[in-house]
């Protein structure tokens, strides 16, 4: 997968956030906010609210603290994201693995024709710009759960299937303060 890392951009002159911080509203779990120094944004969560023992397919957004890894888009629908973490341009190949079994489970790959796997160029905008996190990374374990992202939330701020998406202006605002020693804390 090496071969679809690119360069970072070039550097950002804003500073980082060290943390950002993501809540669920007590009386509706899968609605939140997300807050990063002077930034607040409301965010939709999984279907399942927020749950510390994260499953594949529960629909909970897994609680814990985080590292952003690299940022994903689709060059067709917009410019390229300024962040210091790498960019990957999505084309319309590549998904990430969700299936247990799989030895590349809870990675990307390039899909072949009736392989199975969630693709990552899709029709509906939520991933035309997406931060890929940590989340069950190092070591992966089958079943903890697949591609949790940070990508743009859908009209009405709808759930998520476990992951935590904003509106597409605060997305962008959000990946430009982003670097390696950011922490995404989801409690």
């Amino acid at each position: 997968m090496n071969s679809l890392l690119h360069r970072a951009t070039p550097p950002v002159r804003r500073t980082t956030f060290p943390r950002i911080v993501v809540v669920a509203r007590p009386a509706a779990p899968t609605h939140g906010r997300l807050q990063g120094g002077r930034m607040q944004a409301p965010v939709a969560l999984g279907r399942a609210g927020i749950r510390a023992d994260k499953r594949e397919g529960d629909g909970a957004t897994p609680r814990g603290t985080f590292r952003p890894v690299r940022v994903w888009w689709r060059p067709d629908r917009g410019a390229r994201p300024r962040t210091r973490l790498p960019v990957v341009p999505i084309t319309p190949d590549l998904a990430w693995c969700e299936d247990p079994a799989d030895r590349r489970y809870n990675t990307p790959f390039r899909l072949h024709e009736g392989e199975a796997g969630d693709r990552l160029w899709r029709a509906d905008g939520l991933y035309d710009l997406l931060v890929e996190i940590d989340h069950n990374a190092r070591p992966r374990i089958a079943g903890r759960g697949s591609a949790v992202f940070v990508h743009v939330a859908r009209p009405g701020f709808a759930p998520t299937a476990g992951c935590v998406a904003l509106a597409p202006a605060a997305l962008r605002r959000l990946v430009e303060r982003l670097g390696r020693g950011t922490r995404i804390v989801i409690r």
